[in-house]
C-alpha cells in the first residue's frame, strides 16, 4: 500500500479550540464556542481567523451579542464557515452559526512564551478578540478516516493537546463557561485544545475504491 495519500488537500493548518458550558449545567449545552484558524493551505490561500460564538442560540451578530469572526482572509473563513465548522459536533445546528459578523483583522499576534500556555489574539476596527490555553496537557496524533472525521467524507490528521483551562476574551472581558472533559475519537479531550498540523484530504474516486 502507497504511504502517499492521493486525495485532494481541502486545507492544512492549525485549528485550536475552546467550548465552554455553564458550570451550573455541565450536562447542558455549550454555552461559548470558540475556534481558532491559521492555515497555510487552502482553494482560498493563507489567513487566520478567530470565530466567537458567545450566545449560539441567537440568530444575530455583533455587537447585538457576541457572535462574531475576526479574519484577515474573509474568503477562507466563508469557505470554512459554510463547509467545515457547521459539521463540527459542537457546532452542528448552532442557530448563531450563519449569522456571525464577519470583521476585517488588522492586527494581532500569538503568545507562546511559556511552554504550558498558549495565546491568539486577532483585532478588527473598534473590537478584539483573544483566546487564552493554559495547563497544556500531553500531546497526542490522530489519524481519522471518513467514518469518523466530522464532514464524514475526509481523512483528517492533526496533533491535538488539551488544556486544563480555556479564556475567550472579547475587547478583554471573559464571556462565561467552564472547560469539561469529554469523549473524543474514543479516548478523552478536554473542551480545550489545540490542534496542530491538522489536515482535511478528501479522497480522490481511486482513494474511495
Amino acid at each position: 500500500m502507497s504511504i502517499i495519500n492521493p486525495g485532494v488537500v481541502s486545507w492544512s493548518g492549525e485549528n485550536p479550540g475552546i467550548y465552554l458550558k455553564d458550570p451550573a449545567h455541565l450536562s447542558g449545552p455549550w454555552i461559548t464556542l470558540a475556534l481558532y484558524f491559521k492555515v497555510v493551505i487552502s482553494p482560498f490561500g493563507r489567513g487566520r481567523g478567530i470565530l466567537v460564538i458567545g450566545a449560539p442560540d441567537t440568530p444575530a451578530g455583533y455587537p447585538e451579542v457576541p457572535n462574531l469572526c475576526i479574519a484577515d482572509n474573509l474568503p477562507l473563513m466563508r469557505y470554512l464557515l459554510g463547509e467545515f465548522v457547521p459539521c463540527f459536533g459542537a457546532f452542528r445546528n448552532v442557530p448563531a452559526l450563519s449569522h456571525v459578523s464577519l470583521h476585517q483583522a488588522s492586527g494581532g499576534g500569538s503568545d507562546t512564551s511559556e511552554q504550558s500556555r498558549w495565546g491568539e489574539t486577532l483585532k478588527a476596527d473598534g473590537v478584539e478578540l483573544t483566546l487564552n490555553w493554559s495547563g497544556l496537557q500531553q500531546p497526542f496524533a490522530a489519524d481519522v478516516g471518513p467514518d469518523l472525521s466530522a464532514t464524514g467524507k475526509h481523512q483528517m490528521y492533526s496533533v491535538f493537546q488539551g488544556a486544563d483551562r480555556g479564556e475567550i476574551l472579547l475587547n478583554g472581558q471573559g464571556l462565561p463557561g467552564v472547560v469539561i472533559e469529554r469523549d473524543f475519537l474514543g479516548g478523552r479531550l478536554n473542551s480545550a485544545f489545540l490542534a496542530f498540523a491538522e489536515s482535511w484530504v478528501e479522497p480522490t474516486g481511486d482513494a474511495r475504491e
